[in-house]
């Protein structure tokens, strides 16, 4: 079985993100970026697939700028195989991201998409379902276990009422939570090893998809600071607040 998994290029989950003054977007300069760990999580699991013996080969894909070969590195140092790079200097948007993944899903013949269920960046938790519909293949989201059981998948989940598993048949789409696994670091072997690893290079044109942003950010602007809280005497009173002042009811 191949595995294909997406992997995206953004700000370091540790660096506090700052907006342009002109608030336009946010601010990139000189500022770490990483894999996204959703995406982090999701090659893990790809890799201890192959391990385990289910899966044959692990293929990582990426779209977008020149930096994000670095991206890949980091995943082909966790054990993946091979690397695809999609260059773009676009804004990349979850539907235009999803018609390139499926351009290629159909080079690669992957039987298993695993992706991180969102990215920290935009948070939209889109493209994997996008995708799943493009493709016309089943889809298991928020995934915190997989359990490979011929030619399919038990998959648990993450619900609002607790936990859910649900089977899947292969080919299919799987989006993951944070605790399907623990990523693992990579060795120094394994990351000189990296750098002989092959990664294919393309561009959207390459896969006849348009790049261009179908939605406009008209602003960006930081979140407001946190006020400090108040004690309140009576339970009227907190319903008069929360009625009056922060009109929340």
């Amino acid at each position: 079985m191949k595995v294909l998994v997406p992997v995206k290029r953004v700000i370091d989950y540790n660096v506090k993100v700052r907006v342009k003054t002109d608030g336009s977007g946010v601010d990139l300069t000189n500022v770490k970026m990483s894999m996204n760990p959703f995406d982090e999580i999701a090659v893990e699991e790809a890799i201890r697939l192959k391990e385990g013996g289910t899966a044959s080969e692990v293929i990582v894909a990426s779209i977008g700028v020149q930096q994000c070969q670095e991206t890949i590195r980091t995943a082909l140092a966790m054990g993946a195989d091979r690397g695809i790079h999609v260059k773009s200097d676009d804004e990349l948007q979850p539907l235009a991201v999803a018609k390139m993944l499926q351009a290629i899903v159909a080079q690669e013949g992957p039987s298993l998409v695993l992706l991180g269920k969102q990215a920290i960046d935009d948070d939209a938790n889109q493209t994997g379902q996008m995708l799943a519909a493009l493709l016309g293949w089943p889809q298991a989201t928020f995934a915190s276990k997989l359990a490979p059981a011929d030619g399919a998948l038990n998959v648990t989940r993450e619900v609002d009422g607790g936990l859910q598993t649900v089977w899947v048949k292969l080919p299919a789409i799987v989006t993951v939570d944070l605790r399907l696994n623990e990523p693992r670091y990579a060795s120094l072997p394994n990351i000189m090893k990296a750098k002989k690893k092959p990664i294919a290079a393309s561009t959207p044109e390459d896969l006849g998809v348009s790049a261009a942003p179908r939605l406009k950010t008209l602003g960006v602007v930081e979140p407001p600071k946190r006020q400090g809280g108040v004690k309140v005497a009576s339970v009227e009173e907190l319903v008069d607040k929360l009625k009056n002042d922060a009109r929340v009811i």
